[in-house]
């Protein structure tokens, strides 16, 4: 199970009630910040989460709605002692402008009391552990070196309880050497392999975040089967031309790429202050029921397709 925390859905400038562009995607220990606009170190003191392993950031592209709160969140790190080192991912362009951000006004002068690791963004592997995977790729905004992203679980096989039971396998070691895939001997001798206790592989979940994008034909191979979509919409089809004029989406676009890719749901961030949150919700249901308006602090789970009808 994923969690996503949205800490900032306006498009281009704050409103009243949105700010902008930041999002908290978790996996028990592990935080990844996506995107880091203006004002999000308040956001994540606003939401409760604190700072502790807020370690890995990824940037989707480097407009400055996107960047700037970097430098506020990055100088408090550095006051606070709340982490060791920080990792942001960002592709090439956008590195370069974080660089100077951070290196030319930031911390000019002085040094940063951690790490701070600027890493080349790549379509391909972020992050990788035995129970998930964050994967990089491509997409079509202004300007160069621009990604979304993939969160996915791993395969894995579920430990069956009854199966075990009926063998007569003792809860502890003997069951966690199991679902590592390893035989046991139980206390009489008897060889209890992995396949006794486990079921079939069943596939891990998987969410799926796209910042700013002005087209969605290349983005349908990597939404595939997704169990979330947390993507652009921020504009609507009546002004289509000014939405394809500067590289964005509509939320029927965003909610044609869901249809198509099969998703389980679609959540709708970076929205404009010029429409009803109503009517954007409105076109976009039109094409893809499942779909929900993220506002600033919702907090969404993201589970495999089976266990949401479970």
């Amino acid at each position: 199970m994923f969690e996503i925390l949205f800490l900032g859905t306006s498009a281009s400038a704050p409103s009243v009630h949105r700010g902008l562009a930041a999002n908290l995607v978790m996996h028990q220990e592990h935080r990844f910040l996506v995107d880091c606009g203006e004002g999000t170190q308040r956001q994540i003191l606003q939401s409760g989460c604190g700072f502790k392993r807020l370690d890995k950031i990824l940037i989707t592209h480097g407009h400055l709605d996107h960047i700037l709160g970097l430098g506020g969140l990055l100088s408090t790190l550095t006051r606070w002692e709340a982490v060791e080192k920080v990792e942001i991912w960002a592709g090439k362009s956008a590195l370069e402008r974080i660089r100077d951000l951070l290196f030319q006004v930031v911390f000019r002068g002085e040094r940063a009391q951690f790490n701070i690791e600027l890493i080349p963004l790549e379509t391909g592997v972020v992050f990788d552990n035995k129970l998930f995977s964050v994967h990089a790729f491509p997409v079509s905004h202004r300007g160069p070196d621009c990604f979304g992203f993939v969160f996915e679980e791993k395969e894995h096989r579920p430990f069956l309880n009854d199966r075990a039971d009926a063998l007569n396998v003792p809860f502890g070691p003997e069951r966690s050497q199991l679902v590592r895939g390893l035989p046991v001997t139980l206390a009489g001798g008897r060889l209890v392999l992995p396949e006794d206790v486990l079921g079939p592989v069943v596939s891990g979940t998987k969410l799926v975040y796209v910042g700013d994008a002005g087209r969605t034909d290349n983005l349908v191979e990597y939404c595939q089967s997704a169990d979330a979509l947390a993507i652009e919409a921020t504009y609507i089809e009546q002004e289509r031309d000014l939405a394809k004029n500067f590289q964005h989406l509509t939320a029927q676009q965003a909610a044609t790429l869901a249809a198509q890719s099969g998703v389980q749901q679609l959540l709708l961030t970076h929205v404009s202050r010029r429409y009803r949150e109503r009517d954007i919700l409105a076109e976009a249901q039109a094409v893809f029921p499942n779909v929900s308006i993220a506002r600033d602090m919702d907090q969404v789970q993201v589970r495999r397709r089976a266990d949401v009808s479970a």
